[in-house]
C-alpha cells in the first residue's frame, strides 16, 4: 500500500478521481463559479496539491486522497475478470475479502484462464498498462493441442492475421512437446479478447491449458492459485517506470 501523493495535479483531474464528476464537467462547475481553493474561486487549468489544499465543490470539501493500493493475485480457474457478473457466477473480487479499499482489475483473463493478475485503486497506472500505444508485455505459458510445427511457430513470430487485425509483436518459445501437446511461452503487447487462444486457433491448435505467469515487469513467481499479495514498494516504483510513470 501507497499513501497519498501529495504533488500539482490539474484542479479538474482531482474533482474527477475524487468521485465526483468527470474532467469535462468539472471545468464546467469550475466556470460556474462553484468550486473554490483555499476560500478563493478555482480557475480552469489550476493546478493544486491534493490532501493540501483545501478544495471545495458546492461548499462540500473533497476529502483526502485514498491510499494506493496493488495487488497481485494469482486468479484461479472458473472466476469472472470484474466486479460482478449478472449470471451470478464467481468474480475475481471476492477472491479479496478483506480489502477495504475499493480496487479494480487491471485488464482481464478469460473464465477458464489461470495466473497474474493485477488490481489497484491507481487509475493513472492502469491506464498505461492496458492501452495499446504502451505495448506492455503480457506472457503465458499454455499447453496446446495440435501439431504446432516449426513453420507454424514461424508463421506466429511474422504475425498472424486474425479477423480484428494483425498480431505483429509475438514472442514464442516451444519449452516441451508431449505427442500433440506442447508446452509453449509466449509473449503478447496488446490486450484483445481471447488473443492467445485465436493465435493458435489459427495455425490449426486448440489451447487446453493457459496461465498468465508475467505482465509488464511483474512476474507471478510461487504465489499460490487463489492467494493474493500486495506488491512491495519497489515493485511499485518498477512498475511506474516501466510505463513511463515518475516514481515519487
Amino acid at each position: 500500500m501507497v499513501k497519498g501523493e501529495k504533488r500539482l495535479m490539474r484542479l479538474n483531474k482531482v474533482i474527477a478521481e475524487a468521485g465526483i464528476t468527470s474532467r469535462r464537467k468539472a471545468d464546467r462547475l469550475i466556470e460556474q463559479g462553484r468550486v473554490f481553493v483555499n476560500g478563493k474561486p478555482a480557475k480552469i487549468g489550476m493546478k493544486v496539491i491534493w490532501g493540501k489544499d483545501v478544495i471545495k465543490v458546492d461548499g462540500k470539501r473533497i476529502p483526502d486522497p485514498p491510499e494506493k493500493v496493488y495487488i497481485m493475485l494469482n486468479k484461479p480457474f472458473g472466476y469472472i475478470s470484474s466486479l460482478k457478473d449478472p449470471g451470478g457466477r464467481p468474480v475475481v473480487v471476492e477472491l479479496l475479502p478483506k480489502i477495504q479499499q475499493r480496487v479494480f482489475p487491471v485488464g482481464r483473463l478469460d473464465f477458464d484462464t489461470m495466473g497474474l493478475m493485477l488490481f489497484t485503486n491507481d487509475g493513472e497506472l492502469a491506464y498505461r498498462l492496458t492501452h495499446p500505444k504502451y505495448q506492455v508485455p503480457r506472457t503465458y505459458k499454455a499447453t496446446v493441442r495440435g501439431r504446432l510445427s516449426y513453420g507454424a511457430i514461424q508463421k506466429i513470430r511474422n504475425g498472424i492475421v486474425l479477423e480484428d487485425g494483425p498480431v505483429r509483436k509475438v514472442k514464442i518459445k516451444l519449452l516441451q512437446k508431449e505427442g500433440l501437446n506442447n508446452i509453449v511461452r509466449i509473449t503478447v503487447y496488446e490486450g484483445r479478447s481471447r488473443l492467445i487462444k485465436r493465435i493458435f486457433e489459427a495455425v490449426g491448435c486448440k489451447v487446453v491449458h493457459l496461465i498468465r505467469i508475467g505482465f509488464a515487469n511483474l512476474v507471478l513467481g510461487d504465489l499460490k492459485v487463489g492467494h493474493y499479495r500486495y506488491l512491495e514498494k519497489q515493485e511499485v516504483e518498477s512498475l511506474k517506470r516501466f510505463v513511463g510513470l515518475r516514481s515519487r
